[in-house]
C-alpha cells in the first residue's frame, strides 16, 4: 500500500489522485482547502525492502514549489512490532532565500500537521 503511489489517495492527505506514475515517478493531483487544484510532481529515490523504508522527493524545479524550498523529501519506514507494524513517517523540507529566518516556524507545523493526518489515514484504512 505504502510502495504504491496510485494507493495515496486515501491516506495521505489532501492527494485527491495520482497521475502519470511512470517508473518511479508519480505525480500527485492535490486540492486546497478552497478548492484549487495543484500539482506536484514526485520521484521515488530509495527503496530498501530489507530495511522496509521508502524515500521520494518531490520535483521543484521549474515549478511554483520551487520559489518556497530547495528541496522536498518524505521517507517512510516501517518496522514490525509484536502488535503490528511501527509507521515512521519524516517528512525534510528546506526553505529557499530569506525564508527560513521568517517561515520556518510555519512550514515545520504544517509539515508536522501533515504527518499526523498520514499516520491517521494508514491507521483508519489498515483496520
Amino acid at each position: 500500500m505504502i510502495a504504491d503511489p496510485h494507493h495515496l489517495p486515501p491516506w495521505w492527505p489532501r492527494v485527491a489522485r495520482v497521475e502519470d506514475v511512470e517508473g518511479a515517478a508519480f505525480t500527485e493531483v492535490m486540492k486546497t482547502a478552497k478548492g484549487k487544484v495543484v500539482r506536484a510532481d514526485f520521484e521515488l529515490v530509495d527503496s530498501d525492502d530489507r530495511a522496509r523504508t521508502l524515500r521520494w522527493e518531490q520535483r521543484l524545479a521549474g515549478t511554483p514549489f520551487g520559489r518556497l524550498l530547495s528541496s522536498a523529501t518524505t521517507t517512510v519506514s516501517l518496522q514490525p512490532e509484536a502488535e503490528g507494524t511501527r509507521v515512521t513517517i519524516e517528512l525534510r523540507q528546506t526553505l529557499t532565500g530569506f525564508l527560513p529566518r521568517f517561515g520556518s516556524f510555519m512550514v515545520r507545523r504544517a509539515a508536522v500537521a501533515t504527518v499526523e493526518e498520514a499516520l491517521d489515514g494508514l491507521e483508519r484504512i489498515s483496520g
